[in-house]
């Protein structure tokens, strides 16, 4: 029986907007246009969606367990109303300054979630917009790829000797991969 099929991807900035204040509610979480349909799009072609995120709202106190929950859960129906299905979520819930293991561009979260699953994560796509979460893929033996939304244009800005590929965003990303089927 073959191995399942595993996209993961980063949430803020890649599947809804990302936010300097941090997104503290189900009301601040707005998907990037093309971003659920993205997550469908995936489904389709037979990879299980999982979100690999850094929470540091949680560890800063401006959001709890809960609300996470609620604003995740908010995330999963609109997805499932695009006949979308996130599989997992595996979010650090710790601020930057209390150095664990599982906030990226450390590995912790991925390879949590390829414990879980046993997925090879050499063929395993990471999708994200910065630099830590294409540090974090690198780290794990993952395959980083990078959109431009959210932090990306920055992070490109910033690291214009970046040598992965690169979307404009999520759908865009996912059109590419699974073309190659």
């Amino acid at each position: 029986m073959p191995k399942p099929l595993y996209v993961l991807i980063d949430r803020d900035g890649v599947i809804n907007h990302e936010s300097d204040a941090f997104i503290k509610s189900p009301d601040e979480w707005l998907p990037i246009a093309g971003s659920l349909e993205a997550i469908a799009l995936f489904n389709q072609h037979g990879y299980q969606v999982v979100v690999i995120t850094n929470q540091s709202g949680i560890g800063r106190g401006l959001l709890d367990n809960a609300m996470l929950e609620s604003i995740h859960s908010k995330m999963q129906k609109q997805a499932a109303e695009k006949n979308g299905l996130i599989s997992r979520i595996y979010f650090c819930p710790h601020r930057p300054d209390e150095q664990c293991l599982c906030r990226k561009p450390k590995p912790g979260l991925i390879l949590r979630f390829a414990s879980d699953t046993h997925a090879d994560l050499a063929n395993t796509y990471f999708i994200g917009d910065s630099l830590r979460d294409i540090d974090a893929a690198l780290a794990a033996g993952a395959k980083p790829i990078l959109v431009k939304t959210g932090r990306g244009l920055d992070t490109l800005k910033q690291h214009p000797d970046i040598n992965i590929p690169i979307f404009e965003n999520l759908y865009d990303a996912a059109s590419q991969i699974t073309s190659r089927q």
